[in-house]
């Protein structure tokens, strides 16, 4: 029976990771259709390269930092229990590896490629699992802390704070260190529309993370045991309501639409496992909102590039997802209970903090070091030629 169930549960975790690695080719996709066409190539190729160096970064290095644990033994002692610990770090990988996904929707069309990898290596081997243990392995003795302080630990069940807020935060600092893309803003306070390149792979990515999300929450569980329906039906329900919201508040416009169903999976993945389904309606509609709203207020009061809105999306609807769990997840509000708003809140401002101050010291130190953006003559060629030497539809560039 015991080893029923630890191949069992080495299933489980493994069909999790396959269904999250696929998020990434919706990530990729997400970017193709938002950006320019002499941008198309560069997006497909930073999803693929990032998350094979964040790989690397998180094997040697970050799940070290994170849980303790290092993989340099002999393979007949890694292969025990059907090899559940190696799959359970491909799961945890593929969260890990969605950090510098979400940033290169932020930085699209002006940062150098070399650069951006390292950034990727010192966010994923250092910087997120600093946070993913705090709040997943009561590294430093935090989640006591808060335990002591407001009667419950930090809950995040599947990542709203401790992958898509960090991420978000991170994408903001990355963004600001980097400015924004050429002619974007008029020195007359005109601003240079930049529409998608392609509503199709956009809705393609959407999709494909939509569906993906299923595994990055329910698997989240990590045994077969504890794995909970009210997780899926929440998640479907929050999807729902940010997708409702986000095409009522966007009026339609299919970049907000296919992006609401994302708000609302990012804001319950804290929660999904502790909300009534209403609640998780109620969370994924706000989502939604706050979503279009700050997208919005970014793009044109801030003036803060952001290609893809991943500090609205992630960021800030991670950051909602974190302090909604204290809320839903109340029984006076249907919900199973065991969360603090307190804990909640201390928590996400602790995430936030984390990323902003990483961040900020590894944008800082690459700008200083190498540089992080293209030069002008590039950008305007595109990242495509510029740095891959092809564009994504050479047949038509050549005329034929």
């Amino acid at each position: 029976m015991d080893a029923l169930k630890s191949g069992t549960d080495t299933l489980f975790i493994l069909l999790g990771a396959i269904l999250v690695l696929a998020m990434h080719g919706g990530f990729a996709f997400l970017e193709l259709g938002t950006v320019r066409y002499k941008n198309q190539v560069n997006a497909l190729v930073k999803i693929l390269v990032d998350f094979a160096v964040s790989t690397l970064a998180y094997f040697l290095v970050g799940y070290l930092i994170a849980y303790g644990v290092h993989f340099f033994a002999g393979a007949e002692s890694l292969a025990q229990r059907n090899g559940y610990d190696l799959v359970k770090f491909f799961f945890l990988l593929t969260f890990a590896a969605a950090i510098p996904a979400i940033v290169s929707g932020g930085i699209a069309e002006r940062a150098r490629f070399g650069p951006q990898l390292v950034a990727t290596g010192l966010m994923v081997g250092l910087v997120y699992p600093l946070f993913e243990g705090i709040a997943w392995n009561n590294r430093f003795g935090v989640q006591d802390a808060l335990t002591a302080a407001f009667g419950a630990s930090f809950h995040d069940f599947a990542g709203s704070v401790v992958v898509h807020a960090v991420g978000g935060w991170i994408g903001l600092i990355a963004v600001l260190f980097l400015g924004p893309r050429r002619g974007r803003y008029q020195k007359d306070g005109r601003i240079s529309a930049h529409p998608p390149s392609s509503i199709p792979f956009l809705a393609l990515g959407a999709w494909i993370l939509t569906v993906g999300w299923f595994g990055f929450n329910v698997m989240s569980a990590q045994e077969v045991g504890k794995m909970s329906g009210l997780v899926a039906v929440n998640s479907l329900m929050a999807m729902v309501g940010g997708t409702l919201a986000a095409t009522l508040a966007g009026r339609n416009d299919p970049g907000f639409v296919h992006n609401g169903p994302l708000a609302g999976l990012v804001a319950v993945c804290a929660g999904s496992d502790v909300m009534h389904p209403l609640g998780a309606l109620a969370t994924g509609a706000v989502a939604g909102v706050l979503f279009v709203r700050m997208f919005t207020l970014t793009q044109n009061r801030l003036r803060i590039d952001d290609v893809l809105g991943v500090w609205p999306l992630h960021g800030l609807c991670g950051a909602w997802g974190g302090i909604a769990c204290g809320l839903f997840g109340q029984t006076w509000l249907g919900g199973v209970g065991g969360v603090s708003l307190g804990a909640q809140l201390a928590g996400t401002a602790l995430g936030i903090g984390v990323a902003v101050i990483g961040a900020t010291l590894i944008y800082a130190g690459l700008r200083a070091v190498s540089g992080i953006r293209l030069d002008e003559e590039a950008e305007f060629e595109g990242a495509d030629l510029s740095i891959h030497r092809i564009s994504a539809t050479p047949e038509r560039d050549a005329g034929r």
